[in-house]
This record gives structure tokens, C-alpha cells and sequence, in this order.
């Protein structure tokens, strides 16, 4: 995740360079045809305005949307936070003095659980954006853990190898880990290691993180809906007509004054800069509108596991913490 102050202006105009390529040019060609003679041309421009706000419309919609599945997915993963520290501290107290091994098998799984899910949710969707060049230009200037790890190596540190096969060999990782972590805590229970108020107290735990990775995964799974997404692409590319609405304006412009027939040129930057806002504002909204696949704008999830293991294992006094995630400068 982008953990500066902003997004530099060069930076802007850099992820954008190709829509301002292909905007300048669209707006050169009519200017040019005008000025050549092609009078026929000029759009009135009050129907163009029209359409703009239409289009404003859609895309604030769109922006607002994004956000919200964004602000959503932070606050799951504000939640898995949270409750993995109540997670550890209930049960090291409940169990860590008649079975502290398993209390230790059971915190590492739960690391293994918060690493099965980042790599599921990294997992990439047909509708996502992270193969287009834009984003993935962008994406060079960082790592993305889970693309350059194998999920094996990753189990391989929380788990044995039996269990480790065994978790493999299942569809939905994090959803087996879960289910082993009941599976222990009931043979904990049956044992007498627990009480019936210490079980429910550690299983409603455990049910709060099933739901957590159910709505991660109804984020991943569910796309932004495609009838919207479709409409606001057609309007922008409808949009391009602005550069037609402007012309009468701009040649008129400088009639009776030393720059008359050069203002007709200005048509070329002004018809850019609208068109390129609405099309940076619907860019904007596509890099936040799936906050798991690992763009500059979506939630840390790599850094958030490595903090909330941290933490776990600082509860069990561990000494060799592994190091804290840190933005790549």
C-alpha cells in the first residue's frame, strides 16, 4: 500500500500517460480538420455538457463504490486484528498451564490460517485490473509477497509436515485450518484441560474469524457489478466528443484581437484536461474497486498478518520476533 503523504503530480501524469496520449491525440485530430477547412465539425456544446454531467454522475457513483468496498476491507481486516490478540492472550490463560503445547500449535496455526488466507485473497480474478499496463507498470515499484512466494514454504514455518500435506491437499486452506483449530480445541474440552465457559469463550473466537474470511472472500468473489462498470466506460468513450463542442467557442475567442485564428489551438489543451479528469477520476476508482489483489491502494494484508504474529508471539515471550514489514522505498 502507497504509505506516502500523496501521490506526487509526476507520479499522476506518468500512470497516465498513455490515456493522455491517446486523449491529445483525439483532440488534435478535429482542431486540425477545422482548421482545415471542416467547419461542418463544431458540435453545439451545450448537449456535450449535458452528457457531462451525466458522466460525472456515474463516475462519482462508481468512485463512492469503490471506496466503500475498500473501507470495508479494511475494517475486516481492522477486526482480524483485534480479535487475534483476544484470540491469543484467552488462550494462553486458559490452557498454557496444563497444555502449553498445544497452545503453541494452536498460535501457529493461526499464523498459518492469516497466511492461507492472503494468499487465497491474493489470487487473481478475470475482473481484476493488475494485468492491465497501467497497474502493472506501477506495481514494479513494489513487492507483492504472495507472487513471489510459494504458499508451501510459507505453511512449511507454522506446520508439521503431516498436517501440512493434509492441508494441501484441500481446496479452501484457511477454512481446514479453522476447522483443525475446533478440532483441537473440542479434544482440549473433552480432556478436561478447559472449561465449558473458557471453550466458548475461545470458540466464539473461532467463529468470528470463519465470518471475517467469509466476507474477505464475498469482497474477492463478487465483483464491482459489470452493468455498471460497462456503462461508465461507454460514457467516457462517448465523452470523447468534447473536443468537437469546444471548437465555434475557441475560434471565436480571439476575434478582433492580434491572436485571432491562433486561439482555435487552444481547444487541444483545454478538451485534454476535461477529458483527462474524468478519466483519471474513473482510474482512481478502478485501483481501489478490488482492495485484495495488490495494488498500490489496497490494504496491506502481508504487513497486517506479520503485526498480528508479532504480537501473538510477543504474548508467548518469544525472543527472535520475525521483523516487521516496512514500506519499500
Amino acid at each position: 500500500m502507497h504509505a506516502g503523504k500523496k501521490f506526487g503530480a509526476i507520479e499522476f501524469i506518468v500512470w497516465t500517460r498513455r490515456s493522455i496520449y491517446c486523449l491529445a491525440t483525439l483532440s488534435a485530430i478535429p482542431t486540425l480538420l477545422y482548421f482545415l477547412g471542416w467547419k461542418f465539425l463544431s458540435f453545439p456544446w451545450q448537449p456535450i455538457a449535458i452528457m457531462g454531467t451525466a458522466v460525472a454522475f456515474i463516475v462519482g457513483f462508481k468512485n463512492n463504490a469503490s471506496y466503500s468496498r475498500l473501507w470495508e476491507a479494511r475494517q475486516i481486516y481492522g477486526s482480524i486484528i483485534n480479535d487475534s490478540r483476544s484470540f491469543g492472550y484467552v488462550l494462553r490463560d486458559s490452557l498454557s498451564e496444563r497444555n502449553p503445547k498445544k497452545v503453541k500449535e494452536m498460535f501457529l496455526r493461526h499464523y498459518a490460517w492469516l497466511t492461507a488466507l492472503r494468499f487465497q485473497l491474493r489470487e487473481p480474478r478475470a475482473w481484476e485490473n493488475m494485468n492491465t499496463a497501467q497497474f502493472k507498470e506501477y506495481a514494479e515499484k513494489y513487492d507483492i509477497s504472495e507472487k513471489l512466494l510459494n504458499l508451501d514454504d510459507e505453511l512449511r514455518n507454522y506446520l508439521s509436515d503431516h498436517e501440512l500435506q493434509y492441508i494441501l491437499s484441500k481446496k479452501n486452506r484457511a477454512t481446514q485450518l479453522m476447522a483443525s483449530q475446533s478440532k483441537e480445541l473440542s479434544e482440549a474440552y473433552r480432556n478436561g484441560e478447559i472449561n465449558d465457559f473458557q471453550w466458548t469463550q475461545i470458540n466464539q473466537q473461532l467463529i468470528k474469524f470463519t465470518d471475517y474470511q467469509g466476507r474477505a472472500e464475498r469482497i474477492k468473489n463478487f465483483p464491482y457489478p459489470r452493468n455498471f462498470s460497462s456503462i461508465t466506460t461507454y460514457l467516457l468513450l462517448l465523452f470523447i466528443v468534447v473536443p468537437f463542442g469546444l471548437l465555434k467557442e475557441f475560434d471565436k475567442l480571439g476575434e478582433g484581437t492580434v491572436i485571432e485564428g491562433l486561439t482555435l489551438w487552444f481547444n487541444i489543451p483545454f478538451s485534454l484536461l476535461v477529458t483527462w479528469c474524468f478519466h483519471t477520476l474513473d482510474s482512481v476508482g478502478e485501483s481501489s474497486v478490488n482492495p485484495f489483489e495488490g495494488s498500490a491502494n489496497d490494504v496491506p494484508i502481508t504487513q497486517i498478518s506479520r503485526t498480528i504474529e508479532i504480537d501473538m508471539r510477543d504474548m508467548l515471550d518469544e525472543d527472535n520476533l520475525p521483523p516487521p514489514i516496512t514500506a519499500k522505498k
